[in-house]
C-alpha cells in the first residue's frame, strides 16, 4: 500500500512543463474535481438511474400486484374454509340430533322390552300361583276323598256283617258279569 500511495506522490511532485499534470493543492481542486465528477455523472448515469428506479418500481408494482392476487387468493381460500366449516358444523348439528334422536328411539325400545318381559314374568308368575293353587286344592281334594273313604269303609265295617258283606260281593260280581256280557 505504501508503494501506491508513495507513486501518487511522485506524481504530484513532477515539474510542470505545460503538459498535463496533478495538482495537489486540495483547497484549490476539490471543489472543480467534484463538480466535474457530478457533472459527469448525472450526464451518463441519469439514464443509468432512472432505468434502476423504473426497474425498481417495476419490481414493487410486481410484488404489490402479486400480493394482492395471493391476498385475493387468500380471501377465496379463506371463505372457502368458512363455508366448509359451516357444512361440516351444520353436519355435526344434524348428526347430532340424529344421535339423540337414535338415542332416545333406543330408550323407548328398552322401556318397551322391559315392561314386556315385566308383562311376561307376570303371567308366569300368575301361571304358577294357578297351578301351585290347583295342586294344593288337588291335595286337600285328595285327602278330604281320602278321610271320606276311610270313614264309609269304617262305617261300613262296623255296620256289614258276615252275610251282608257276602250279598254285596255277590251283587257286585254279578254287575261285573254282565258288564262283561255287554263288551262282548
Amino acid at each position: 500500500m505504501k508503494n501506491v500511495t508513495d507513486s501518487f506522490v511522485s506524481l504530484g511532485r513532477w515539474p510542470s512543463a505545460g503538459s498535463f499534470g496533478f495538482n495537489t493543492d486540495i483547497l484549490a481542486t476539490n471543489p472543480i474535481n467534484l463538480s466535474v465528477v457530478l457533472g459527469v455523472l448525472i450526464f451518463f448515469g441519469k439514464g443509468v438511474l432512472n432505468d434502476l428506479l423504473d426497474n425498481r418500481k417495476q419490481r414493487i408494482l410486481n410484488t404489490i400486484r402479486n400480493s394482492e392476487e395471493l391476498r385475493g387468493g387468500a380471501i377465496e381460500q379463506l371463505e372457502k374454509a368458512r363455508a366448509r366449516l359451516r357444512k361440516v358444523k351444520t353436519e355435526a348439528a344434524r348428526f347430532r340430533v340424529n344421535q339423540y334422536s337414535e338415542a332416545e328411539r333406543e330408550r323407548v325400545n328398552l322401556i318397551n322390552s322391559t315392561y314386556k318381559t315385566l308383562e311376561q314374568l307376570e303371567n308366569y308368575k300368575n301361571e304358577s300361583l294357578r297351578f301351585e293353587q290347583q295342586r294344593a286344592i288337588n291335595q286337600v281334594r285328595q285327602r278330604v276323598f281320602q278321610q271320606a273313604l276311610r270313614g264309609a269303609l269304617e262305617t261300613l265295617n262296623s255296620c256289614l256283617n258276615k252275610e251282608l258283606h257276602l250279598r254285596t260281593i255277590s251283587a257286585n260280581i254279578r254287575l261285573f258279569r254282565s258288564m262283561k256280557e255287554l263288551t262282548n
